[in-house]
């Protein structure tokens, strides 16, 4: 799963300030006990002191170790047991005292068998989270902060629906691609209408939920989707064209990727090829994809070229979002 490196980095900070902070504590409340009950302190030494004696024993080349180890060990068999009785007379629990990883299931390397660990991810997920946020500006927003009483209730002749039923359909499928990423029937969503009309905020939604799942989101316009690609392309060696071969890999590469405003940008022949490139590599690899576009589709087979047009059309849910303009409801 491809992570943005500058969040990974973040996290894994986020997550040895944690272990840390855990270790502090631990130390804090072994000194707490040790002040309370000396004998454990005590018999901590002799049982570190009893390990040393064992692997000496082990080592000694002059004689049979045998007979030695196995007294080592009853005598660290009975100091055990002692300091057992004396940390449950006290209230104590038994691994209290225990040394170990912060996290047993990844032995604290943040990964195990290459996908991230869930100590990471929490971490990693927070981050990503506050940045998609930071980016759309949206604040709290969710699905439940989704409001349909903003859509009309008439229908519209030519489309055969109100704007209401229309939008309770596409929120219910939305929440439900969001909510079984990965899992839905629906794989690609096209969500195509005027401005003003919500698709920006769903697409924001189902960021931020998937997100918060612990999966790679990308979230960008497409007018600088296309500008990484092109300074991918003329300017490797430089600083920025290294910066956008990332990018691109993460665009490429993400489980989830959101394009925003498809049809704002200027259609080069380079666009076409690198929108081609993007929707055609991500549909190979079965990674999820959300455009948005005030465009629709009829616009698009004129705009792009029949392979793209194709592919939207073959490969994407398309959701036709119509009515009034709601931020224009929304103003005071």
């Amino acid at each position: 799963m491809p992570y943005d490196g500058k969040l990974l980095r973040q996290a894994q900070n986020l997550l040895a300030d944690e272990r840390a902070a855990e270790a502090a504590r631990r130390d804090a409340r072994r000194r707490e006990i040790y002040r309370r009950l000396p004998r454990v302190a005590e018999i901590d030494g002799e049982l570190r002191n009893t390990v040393q004696e064992i692997i000496a024993a082990a080592f000694d080349r002059g004689t049979d170790p045998g007979p030695a180890i196995a007294v080592l060990r009853e005598r660290n068999l009975g100091a055990q047991s002692e300091r057992a009785a004396l940390l449950e007379a006290a209230g104590v629990k038994p691994d209290a005292l225990e040394e170990g990883p912060f996290c047993r299931r990844c032995n604290d390397a943040g990964f195990r068998g290459g996908v991230m660990c869930e100590c990471l991810k929490k971490h990693y997920a927070r981050l990503q989270i506050a940045a998609l946020s930071n980016l759309l500006g949206l604040g709290d927003q969710s699905f439940d902060s989704f409001d349909i009483e903003y859509y009309d209730e008439r229908v519209w002749p030519d489309r055969g629906a109100s704007p209401r039923e229309n939008m309770e359909l596409i929120y219910q499928h939305c929440r439900a691609y969001a909510k079984k990423f990965n899992g839905y029937i629906l794989r690609n969503l096209l969500f195509s209408g005027g401005t003003g009309l919500g698709k920006t905020f769903l697409s924001a939604c189902i960021a931020r939920e998937v997100a918060n799942r612990g999966f790679s989101v990308v979230y960008d316009s497409a007018g600088e989707i296309f500008a990484r690609f092109e300074a991918q392309k003329f300017d490797r060696a430089g600083e920025d064209g290294l910066a956008a071969r990332d990018e691109t890999r993460r665009y490429l590469n993400c489980d989830l990727l959101i394009v925003d405003d498809l049809g704002a940008e200027m259609t080069t022949s380079f666009v076409q090829a690198a929108l081609y490139t993007l929707v055609n590599t991500r549909l190979m690899q079965d990674r999820r994809t959300v455009i948005s576009t005030n465009l629709s589709m009829q616009d698009i087979r004129r705009r792009y070229s029949p392979q793209i047009a194709s592919r939207l059309a073959g490969e994407y849910e398309e959701m036709l979002f119509f009515g009034d303009d709601i931020r224009l409801k929304k103003k005071p």
